[in-house]
């Protein structure tokens, strides 16, 4: 009897996964040589106002997760906020503009996982 209820609850997972309706990427890719993008591996707190390579790589990141069109120019922007302020909401993260240690690691993950974009 315990084996049915274990492969009930495997099942009910299963179907639960493939009806994700955030759309999650289902695999994780690291970053590394073969991240999607290479402006710097550095993830510092980015707001309106930040300029660099960081900010390029976010605004990669959020091309590649979300089709944000976005200019990799460096300047965070308020075009460059409302697409960080978009994907917070679709990857289901607190939604405030900023691209912190929660934000940079969603992106990465989003950004590199097959199937991209997904918002």
């Amino acid at each position: 009897m315990a084996a049915s209820v274990g492969t009930s609850a495997t099942a009910a997972v299963t179907s639960s996964q493939d009806a994700n309706p955030l759309n999650r990427p289902a695999t994780l890719v690291a970053e590394g040589p073969d991240d999607v993008c290479n402006y710097t591996d550095r993830r510092p707190s980015l707001h309106l106002g930040s300029s660099g390579s960081a900010v390029q790589q976010a605004q990669c990141y959020l091309n590649q997760a979300i089709g944000a069109d976005l200019d990799e120019d460096g300047d965070f922007g308020r075009l460059t906020q409302s697409a960080t302020e978009d994907f917070q909401q679709c990857a289901d993260i607190i939604v405030d503009g900023r691209i912190g240690a929660q934000t940079w690691s969603f992106l990465s993950f989003w950004a590199n996982a097959p199937d991209t974009p997904f918002c």
